[in-house]
């Protein structure tokens, strides 16, 4: 006799996740502090330098490419990377994700709950500030598919890069120490900087992992890469698939390596 699974079933299997999910969500919500950082600075710093650069002469697509990748650096680096960083490491040190480990909840659940709370503070950020910039008349993005493969890419890609950080941190304070290697790598991806480099460190700064996520975004922004010059002609929206290899492949390489990596050394408790 064949058994298949019922929906019941399904949604027991499901609803551990569910629950610490919310429980990770009510903790995030009471941390004032934290609470502020993931909506005022994702949502103020893009948007102020979006009506600050359209005082010049610059294109709207490039403005409007600047807002969009400021809002991914900061939402991914210090909504996503760090909070999870923060609360991974703070809830071993407690002693919670090894007693977590007893009950229902599997191990991937267990390590997934921690990032839902910042990815949709990410993704409600996304949100508000593509309404401002595009209320405010920005043209309309080339290739919508691209930002939100960029933005849900980046929250898994930056959720696993804090898992095996986290491995190497000790404590919430040492978390400030431990996340500048990868802040420093990330910052080093943005289309801004990356054009400043010389030929053989850009070269290296375009397989970084942020510079993918920069590069995803702007090619739905604008259809062209955060790298090309304002001069170079934009792509139509079936013209971008073609230019998504590279940064998509990218993506998923370093999301492949954290993941392996996340696997092999994720500690539950500070001895082991």
């Amino acid at each position: 006799m064949t058994v298949t699974a019922t929906p019941g079933a399904a949604a027991s299997r499901r609803r551990p996740l569910a629950a610490l999910a919310k429980a990770e969500y009510l903790q995030f919500r009471r941390n004032k502090t934290l609470l502020y950082m993931a909506t005022v600075f994702p949502i103020g710093i893009p948007v102020a330098m979006f009506f600050i650069a359209r005082r010049g002469d610059a294109p709207a697509a490039d403005i409007a490419v600047l807002a969009f990748e400021l809002l991914a650096l900061v939402t991914l680096l210090f909504v996503q990377y760090y909070s999870v960083l923060s609360m991974v490491t703070t809830r071993r040190g407690e002693g919670v994700l090894k007693r977590l480990r007893t009950g229902e909840a599997t191990d991937w659940q267990i390590r997934t709950a921690p990032a839902i709370p910042g990815a949709v503070v990410t993704l409600g950020c996304a949100v508000v500030v593509a309404a401002v910039v595009y209320g405010a008349g920005a043209p309309a993005p080339v290739n919508p598919v691209a930002i939100v493969l960029a933005l849900v890419g980046g929250i898994v890609l930056f959720s696993l890069l804090a898992l095996a950080t986290s491995t190497f941190t000790k404590n919430a304070e040492a978390a400030q120490i431990t996340s500048l290697p990868v802040m420093t790598i990330a910052m080093l991806g943005m289309g801004s900087i990356r054009t400043m480099l010389p030929d053989r460190l850009a070269d290296l700064a375009d397989s970084t992992p942020f510079a993918a996520v920069a590069d995803l975004m702007s090619l739905g922004v604008a259809g062209k890469t955060a790298t090309a010059a304002a001069s170079e002609p934009a792509l139509d929206f079936a013209g971008t698939f073609a230019e998504l290899g590279r940064p998509f492949a990218t993506l998923a390489i370093w999301t492949v390596l954290a993941f392996a990596l996340t696997r092999r050394s994720f500690r539950w408790d500070d001895r082991g």
